[in-house]
C-alpha cells in the first residue's frame, strides 16, 4: 500500500467512519500533533475522534502525495456550526505509520467573487512526469513574488490567458487577483510571505505552506495547478496564528 493509499484509509477509518480503534492501527506512538485542534500524541486524536458529533463527515477533493508527506484537501462538516475547507497534511514513518499532521481550516463561503467554489476543480494530479519542473517554477515563484514581493515577473510565473481563482474574494484573472490584493492593502491586510515551511508536489499541483502576516500572524497554504510552464489555478486557506496551541510543536 502506497502513502497515499494508506493515508486515505486510516483518514477514512478515523474521520468517516468515526471509529477511535483506527488510531491503534494506523497512529505512531510518537505522532506529533501540529493542529490548532487537537493535543500531542496518539491518546489526544483518539480523543477527538471519540467526540465526533454524529453528523460529522469529510467531503475529499484531492489528495497530494510527496514522498512520506501526503496531503488532502476538502471540507469538514460538523466541526462547528459552518463547514470549514480544509488542508490536512501528514507525515508517513518508514513502517507505515501516521507520524505527524499540519492542519489549516477556514470557513466556506457561499458567494465567492469568481463564482467558483473553495475546493471545485480538477481533482486527481495529472502530468507526473513534470513533478519536479513544477515544483521548481512554484518554488522559484514563491521566492521571487510571494516573499519577494517583485510583482514585475508575475507573467513569468502566472499565465495570462487562463488563472482560475479559488480564493473567495479574487476574481479570475491576474486583474481579479490585483483589484483584491488593493481591497486587501486598505484593510491593511498586506500579504507578506516570511518563510515556505513545506513544498508537496504531485503532477501539475503544487501546495505551498507558508508563515506570514496578513493583518495578523497567518499560515498561508496555497494550491497551484500548473500547465506549460505557468500557473494557471489556485485554491487556498489563510488561517490566523493562534495565541496558544494545545501543545508546543508549533503550527508549523
Amino acid at each position: 500500500m502506497g502513502n497515499k493509499e494508506l493515508v486515505l484509509q486510516a483518514a477514512d477509518e478515523l474521520f468517516g467512519k468515526k471509529d477511535p480503534s483506527a488510531v491503534d492501527r494506523w497512529v505512531a506512538a510518537d505522532y506529533r500533533q501540529h493542529s490548532s485542534l487537537a493535543a500531542d500524541g496518539p491518546q489526544a486524536l483518539r480523543d477527538l475522534v471519540a467526540g465526533l458529533p454524529d453528523g460529522f463527515r469529510y467531503e475529499g477533493a484531492r489528495v497530494i502525495a510527496d514522498g512520506d508527506l501526503v496531503a488532502l484537501h476538502g471540507t469538514y462538516y460538523g466541526f462547528g456550526p459552518d463547514p470549514l475547507v480544509a488542508f490536512d497534511l501528514f507525515r508517513v514513518d518508514a513502517d507505515g505509520k501516521l507520524a505527524e499532521h499540519w492542519d489549516a481550516l477556514t470557513p466556506v463561503v457561499a458567494k465567492t467573487a469568481s463564482g467558483r467554489s473553495q475546493t471545485d476543480g480538477q481533482g486527481e494530479p495529472r502530468e507526473l512526469d513534470r513533478t519536479e519542473a513544477n515544483r521548481a517554477l512554484v518554488v522559484e515563484f514563491a521566492e521571487r513574488v510571494l516573499k519577494g514581493a517583485d510583482y514585475s515577473v508575475l507573467t513569468d510565473f502566472i499565465s495570462t490567458e487562463t488563472y482560475l481563482q479559488h480564493n473567495p474574494e479574487a476574481a479570475d484573472g491576474l486583474d481579479g487577483f490585483g483589484a483584491a490584493a488593493a481591497t486587501w492593502g486598505e484593510q491593511g491586510k498586506n500579504l507578506v510571505y516570511k518563510q515556505v515551511h513545506k513544498v508537496v508536489a504531485e503532477g501539475d499541483l503544487v501546495l505551498l505552506q507558508s508563515e506570514g502576516e496578513f493583518g495578523v500572524p497567518v499560515a498561508y497554504w496555497d494550491l497551484f495547478r500548473v500547465a506549460d510552464g505557468k500557473i494557471v489555478e489556485h485554491w487556498d486557506v489563510i488561517a490566523p496564528v493562534p495565541a496558544e496551541l494545545p501543545h508546543t510543536n508549533g503550527l508549523f
